[in-house]
């Protein structure tokens, strides 16, 4: 059984602060390193700036931003806001956006993205280097910078964790109202339900959700913090959730949250066959950046090692790169074998995934 141990702050505080020294007072480091120990050498590169339109709103974030800038000497503007208002702006404006580079959560918006003409190849050995062939778009318009994986949360005092096994499982009669889960138009679940087309095909994915939606022990509602909050509570034993959500409400300012996340664990389905379904936040130039080539220069340095421990820390997830060690939470949760797939898959298979859950009469 895999037991959650709650993430000291105050390590997590001093373990970035001492990585973000290191990265400003290096003095042997090139200007122009910006993505690691793979980053070409040369001159000084050109100073400028590059327009970041971001759905994450993490103070880390902004840290990386600044060692970007202290490395590069090119300014990071960010615009925040939800993943539908930045795609929405970006088409709206056209040629004349003033985005530069997308950083949103989940293959789905990445390829909505992709699908409205919004976002340009990138060609980059550094980027292919540190950027696994799977967590990256099959053209090359996206690359993933952290992973999240969506497992099952359960009670530990009302399951056996043996009693737990795949996805699959969870349509047996033994989970009967037993089940939470967000709706069905959430992109965590479309994208979930895609990567089991990808796997399984789509009459044993409708067959899935049809169980699944017997099975519920209530109607789809919330966030995942509320699916949490569901099993901690005893509305439901076990729920379909991210992992970071956890992380994150175990280090959360409110008691509530913390309370909830001490009372569940966390398990991996499906680790005897098909692998636990992950997904990525990811990284795109716009087709119309003005400052192309700052904005390749960012995404670079964000999938550098420096950075992604940073990156992926700030919200307890797993780093895209592979050459970068895990949080010390996400180490206690133990290694996972995860679906192998082409993650460019989660977004050819998006509308057949809605289409299968509204078959499916799931809300």
């Amino acid at each position: 059984m895999l037991r959650l141990r709650k993430t000291n702050s105050l390590i997590l505080l001093i373990v970035v602060l001492s990585v973000f020294l290191v990265g400003c007072t290096t003095g042997n480091t090139p200007a122009n390193n910006v993505g690691g120990e793979n980053s070409p050498q040369g001159e000084n590169i050109n100073s400028g700036e590059v327009n970041l339109f971001t759905t994450r709103h993490y103070d880390t974030d902004q840290l990386l931003f600044e060692m970007f800038e202290e490395e590069t000497g090119i300014k990071v503007n960010v615009v925040n806001a939800g993943a539908d208002e930045l795609l929405e702006r970006i088409q709206l404006e056209g040629e004349d956006t003033v985005a530069d580079a997308l950083i949103t959560a989940d293959v789905g918006r990445l390829h909505t993205a992709k699908e409205r003409d919004l976002l340009q190849p990138v060609e980059s050995e550094i980027l292919f280097s540190n950027i696994p062939d799977n967590l990256r778009d099959n053209d090359d318009t996206w690359f993933g910078l952290t992973k999240r994986a969506r497992v099952i949360v359960y009670s530990p005092d009302r399951v056996d964790p043996s009693e737990l096994s795949t996805y699959e499982a969870l349509t047996e009669p033994q989970w009967r109202g037993r089940i939470a889960m967000r709706t069905s138009s959430n992109i965590y679940n479309i994208s979930l339900m895609a990567s089991f087309i990808e796997v399984w095909g789509e009459e044993k994915s409708l067959q899935w959700a049809e169980g699944l939606k017997e099975n519920l022990a209530r109607d789809p509602q919330g966030n995942d913090r509320d699916q949490a909050t569901a099993v901690a509570s005893g509305v439901a034993d076990v729920a379909i959730m991210n992992t970071y959500y956890i992380g994150g409400m175990l280090n959360s300012a409110n008691e509530e949250e913390r309370n909830v996340a001490n009372s569940v664990e966390i398990f991996f389905p499906n680790q005897e066959t098909d692998g636990t379904h992950i997904n990525v936040s990811g990284i795109a130039v716009t087709k119309h950046a003005k400052n192309k080539e700052n904005a390749i220069k960012l995404m670079e340095f964000l999938s550098g090692e420096q950075a992604q421990k940073i990156f992926a820390e700030a919200n307890n997830e797993f780093p895209a790169n592979p050459n970068v060690q895990w949080s010390s939470w996400l180490l206690g949760l133990g290694d996972f074998k995860e679906q192998n797939i082409d993650l460019t898959a989660l977004g050819d298979n998006h509308s057949k995934s809605i289409m299968i859950w509204d078959r499916a009469g799931f809300k």
